[in-house]
């Protein structure tokens, strides 16, 4: 594989369910934490998170939008993805993007007080696979 597309690097992502998420904290450190994107990707490099909306991850993209993802499939497919991330806390934007899965952690669905569903849009997709790397830039 000479180069992977958008298209590619999607449906590698969709065999992938946990990202780390990596935000800015106040201090200038970084944070990650393990999120499920719930194979909700799209062809045109956005990705999308539930969480709740007092955790420290909306704290942080209040602050200063610019995350890192990090994932890692079993066929030894590496993406490291940086992006903007957009808050939504409107029901009707994070219906389509909900699935049942998500219960395990929001037991009133998308009815969960302080549910928020963090939409990554990638700016620089850097891969490696099949013993080649590249990067795609949006």
């Amino acid at each position: 594989m000479a180069e992977m597309t958008l298209p590619d690097i999607a449906e590698r992502m969709k065999a992938i369910d946990f990202t780390m998420l990596s935000t800015h904290c106040e201090n200038g450190s970084i944070a990650a934490r393990p999120m499920s994107n719930n194979r909700d990707v799209t062809f045109d490099g956005t990705s999308r998170y539930f969480t709740f909306d007092e955790s420290q991850t909306v704290t942080d993209i209040e602050r200063d939008p610019k995350v890192g993802l990090s994932l890692v499939g079993k066929d030894m497919t590496f993406l490291s993805i940086e992006g903007s991330a957009t808050l939504h806390r409107d029901r009707a934007t994070m219906e389509p993007h909900w699935v049942p899965d998500l219960e395990e952690w929001f037991k009133d669905g998308l009815d969960t007080p302080g549910i928020v569903m963090i939409e990554v849009a990638a700016s620089r997709i850097h891969w490696w696979a099949d013993y080649e790397d590249g990067e795609i830039k949006l």
